[in-house]
């Protein structure tokens, strides 16, 4: 069932009216049936994943608190993990690993029949596996105490808003916000109302701008070839905008509609175009996944406290497993080996950087500084998105090469915009739906605040409007009806 589809509009509200009325000592029953229900509306049978990966962390948590030996902790804690990456490795990398396998027999000289597993991706399932075993290590370390409840810890593993997509909750958040729905008062007129607007923005960001961006982001990376410089560089900036709108637009949605149960979720995105640096930029992009890996996988590598080497491997090896979690392909390991180096290049360069502002009188405090920045930092992740969107390495590279044809560039803008805006208001849809966003995350970069609490400061009377405005282009310029399928989230593939 996607966000932006006829049935979770029929599903939520009935969802949140029996929810509200539900009795308060047991109401994460019903969450736990609906989320459920929710994932078993794309395939019956793979909930059945979802419950073993449920199952097993939850009975190595029990085993890992009661164990008082260091050695058997360590190796039950090695069992659920062998346990929980061994379902996702089949689901996701198995194939991957025939054909590497397939490859290097080929490359010996030997001929094997092509074998492929016949078996569907389940959705989401990087999400709730990094999800439980984020709580296994934690009880492993003591941060937090087993959950003793079968059914809330399978709440927290399977809660459908973020179930999917994220954001990735560590246990200490979101577990603990479980335990106590028996116990506050949930019927908040500010949390419904703020969290029904962040729904609302991140339906608008999705239907409205990454769904029209789309035809235009596929039409440039399929014909690349017959494209210039002009472009191409349309095409990349384009899917840089989609791949934003789409991600964000799903975990304001979660967000939002969590809000509206009184549960708070983990801010995934802080304006993260807006960032002066790759290092800053992983700190706003994605965060429940870039904190993850860092908490779980950098800082036990030895993170930067090492010498500068072991610390460049570590930057290396994190971000090189990052692209591999979002995809079982080998452009998209490039794309995060792309992000790994550029890391260490930040690091090796920042003492020179310094020197050069030093020695040139540079303030840094003024907004031309702080926009090349911003554009530079903008430039380097768009360039790695090519990697992410190309259908191969091969493709990325080409694609990157392509751009070094100028002549014609013009003429070749205006052959395809003539050919794919056929129609003129779609030109204006996006324009003035760009600047909305625009200025709605340079409003989050000077206040600091989130969408939805920067709205409910606001008067009545622009409250009102700016809600109703949202919701008239919603459905006024939203991409869906004839023509158009409810286009699956991007990030649900991983």
């Amino acid at each position: 069932m996607l966000f932006n589809s006829y049935q979770f509009l029929i599903f939520l509200p009935i969802v949140l009216l029996i929810y509200y009325f539900f009795p308060r000592k047991i109401k994460y029953i019903w969450l736990l049936i609906t989320s459920y229900y929710f994932y078993m509306c794309w395939n019956p049978e793979y909930s059945l994943l979802l419950l073993a990966s449920t199952v097993v962390t939850y009975l190595g948590g029990l085993s890992i608190e009661k164990e008082i030996s260091i050695k058997w902790k360590k190796i039950i804690l090695a069992i659920v993990l062998i346990a929980n990456f061994g379902i996702l490795f089949v689901f996701k990398y198995g194939n991957f690993a025939i054909h590497i396998v397939e490859r290097l027999i080929h490359a010996l000289g030997f001929t094997i029949k092509p074998v492929t597993l016949d078996i569907l991706l389940p959705v989401g399932i990087s999400f709730y596996i990094f999800q439980a075993i984020g709580y296994l290590i934690d009880v492993y370390r003591g941060k937090i105490k087993a959950e003793h409840n079968l059914a809330k810890y399978a709440l927290f593993v399977s809660f459908f808003p973020q179930l999917v997509a994220g954001p990735i909750e560590r246990s200490g958040h979101l577990l603990s916000q479980i335990e106590e729905l028996g116990e506050k008062r949930l019927w908040s007129y500010e949390k419904i109302l703020k969290g029904f607007v962040l729904a609302t923005w991140g339906f608008f960001l999705k239907v409205v701008i990454a769904d029209r961006i789309s035809p235009l982001v596929d039409a440039v990376f399929e014909t690349y070839t017959e494209h210039k410089l002009v472009v191409l560089c349309i095409g990349a900036v384009a899917f840089s905008i989609q791949i934003y709108c789409d991600f964000i637009g799903y975990s304001a949605i979660a967000i939002g509609v969590s809000k509206m149960m009184g549960i708070e979720l983990m801010e995934n995105f802080d304006a993260p175009y807006f960032s002066m640096s790759i290092k800053e930029f992983w700190n706003r992009w994605h965060i429940s996944l870039s904190s993850w890996f860092r908490d779980y996988l950098y800082i036990p590598l030895g993170g930067n406290r090492c010498s500068k080497w072991k610390n460049y491997r570590n930057l290396l090896i994190t971000f090189l497993l990052s692209g591999l979690w979002h995809g079982a392909a080998f452009h998209y390991v490039a794309w995060g080996m792309i992000h790994g180096i550029y890391l260490v290049l930040e690091k090796m360069f920042a003492g020179i950087g310094e020197k050069c502002v030093k020695l040139f009188n540079v303030n840094t405090k003024c907004a031309s500084w702080r926009l090349f920045r911003y554009s530079t930092t903008f430039g380097l992740v768009t360039v790695a998105w090519i990697f992410f969107r190309a259908e191969s390495i091969h493709d990325a590279i080409a694609y990157i090469w392509q751009m070094h044809y100028v002549a014609g560039a013009y003429s070749d803008l205006q052959s395809f915009l003539n050919e794919f805006f056929v129609i003129a208001k779609d030109k204006l849809i996006i324009v003035i739906s760009l600047q909305l966003l625009l200025i709605v995350d340079i409003l989050r970069k000077i206040t600091k605040l989130t969408v939805d609490e920067f709205w409910y400061e606001q008067n009545y009377v622009f409250k009102m409007l700016s809600l109703i405005l949202l919701l008239f282009l919603i459905i006024l310029w939203g991409a869906y009806g004839g023509g158009y399928d409810a286009a699956q989230f991007i990030y649900f593939q991983f």
